[in-house]
């Protein structure tokens, strides 16, 4: 088989999977960043975290924002501003990433759990990266 024949196969699965998703829930990318939110949730609920309300919170709120972004952007029935949104929700794998990198640093954050939730942001921000590429080509396909 040649590339080309692979691109078309992978298409026309990314079609038959688009075509039963009719609500945020059943999106991977939202599963995915939901169990980094947990995680994140969990990490913050013990040691030294426990008691630094405003890293505990703006871990939080950063971690929280990547499963709300793409929630948000998904119920605008727009591929445009889902696109917009997919960015934001990216956008908060980075800031997650940088906030724990820092306090691991700082010896608040154990270098295991700075490496688990560091892995997960990654794989989180490369499968939005795919898909507001996926958007972005179909919608180019439609004009």
């Amino acid at each position: 088989m040649k590339i080309e024949d692979y691109k078309i196969m992978l298409n026309n699965l990314i079609k038959t999977v688009m075509a039963k998703i009719e609500k945020f829930e059943d999106l991977e990318i939202w599963k995915e960043a939901v169990t980094i939110g947990v995680d994140v949730y969990n990490l913050t609920s013990k040691g030294k975290l426990e008691k630094d309300y405003s890293s505990k919170d703006q871990l939080r709120r950063a971690a929280i924002s990547i499963s709300n972004n793409i929630a948000e952007g998904f119920e605008y029935n727009n591929n445009r501003s889902f696109v917009n949104f997919l960015k934001f929700a990216k956008d908060s794998t980075g800031e997650l990433r940088s906030n724990l990198f820092v306090l691991m640093e700082a010896k608040v954050v154990l270098p295991d759990e700075y490496a688990y939730l560091h892995e997960k942001l990654l794989k989180c921000s490369r499968n939005i990266s795919g898909f507001m590429k996926y958007l972005k080509d179909y919608e180019s396909r439609k004009r």
